[in-house]
């Protein structure tokens, strides 16, 4: 079993308990951009302190003009794809938003296809039909959902899944001269400085000293950002970033698990399907993906 499948899994697993910290924080009264701030800044903490405890070498920049990589993962895709993917589902439905962001991994596999000339087996083909089914599925997608949709609305959406899938494609470059760690640290370091203007300060900044915002601020910026891509990213250095990218669509499925479970939201044939196709896809990358030659 390829270890750094499963890294790629687990970072998409922690990213798929997002939900239970951000529906809290909605709660406790941030809108969703100051929630993406609150997500960069605790992040970017923790990581720092992090990594100048246990690694500062991993903190020096080798280069100025290395810089691009991390506006690239921290602006061009870590904001740039939550503000259209909350746009998108202002003008549309959280399911609508959220298919359209699973067109990541088609992004992926186009673009790596180009630019690291990976190739376009039958595997990744059928993986990749499977995911965006199960994704359809287990979001609740339907011809009907989509019919009245406004253009702006699908133009953003495909936008979140073009800048959900650059994490992959520049990580990839930026992997060539550092660690995971530094990957991930400058990352958010890039996106909490570019978001500093979005967060009313007058307004919430008391709030931030209430226990329960600081529980639930902090767990976001530990477990699934900071933890999460720390593993996506260091699995990402040993695999395909396509193939990544179809592995890390397990995330609506725990999603969707923990909507169950811990918000007793409800659950139908059509998600149990759906399921099932993300998780043969990840099976068929997982058990079949060393295996190249016989999918070409």
């Amino acid at each position: 079993m390829n270890i750094y499948y499963l890294l790629i899994i687990l970072g998409a697993t922690l990213w798929g308990t997002i939900g239970w910290f951000v529906k809290h924080l909605y709660e406790l009264g941030f809108t969703p951009m100051e929630v993406v701030t609150l997500r960069a800044w605790t992040s970017a903490i923790l990581l720092i302190t992090y990594i100048i405890i246990v690694s500062p070498k991993d903190m020096k920049l080798q280069s100025i003009r290395d810089c691009k990589y991390f506006i690239g993962t921290g602006i061009c895709s870590i904001i740039f794809f939550n503000y259209c993917l909350f746009t998108a589902i202002e003008l549309s439905t959280i399911p609508v938003a959220t298919a359209l962001l699973y067109t990541a991994p088609a992004f992926v596999t186009v673009i790596s296809f180009f630019l690291f000339k990976e190739p376009l087996t039958r595997l990744k083909m059928i993986a990749l039909i499977l995911t965006i089914m199960g994704t359809c599925l287990v979001v609740g997608i339907t011809p009907n959902s989509i019919h009245n949709l406004e253009f702006a609305s699908i133009i953003l959406g495909l936008g979140s899944g073009l800048g959900y899938a650059l994490y992959s494609i520049i990580s990839k470059f930026a992997l060539k001269k550092y660690s995971s760690l530094s990957v991930t640290t400058f990352t958010f370091i890039v996106a909490a400085v570019a978001l500093v203007p979005f967060f009313p300060y007058s307004e919430k900044f008391l709030l931030l000293f209430n226990p329960t915002v600081l529980f639930y601020a902090l767990g976001l910026g530990f477990l699934p950002t900071a933890v999460a891509y720390i593993v996506y990213t260091y699995g990402l250095m040993y695999t395909e970033a396509s193939k990544a990218s179809i592995l890390s669509t397990i995330e609506p499925v725990v999603a969707t698990l923990i909507g169950i479970f811990v918000f007793t939201e409800p659950f139908t044939v059509v998600q149990m399907l759906g399921m099932g196709c993300i998780i043969g896809a990840v099976l068929l990358i997982q058990l079949f993906g060393s295996r190249k030659l016989m999918y070409k």
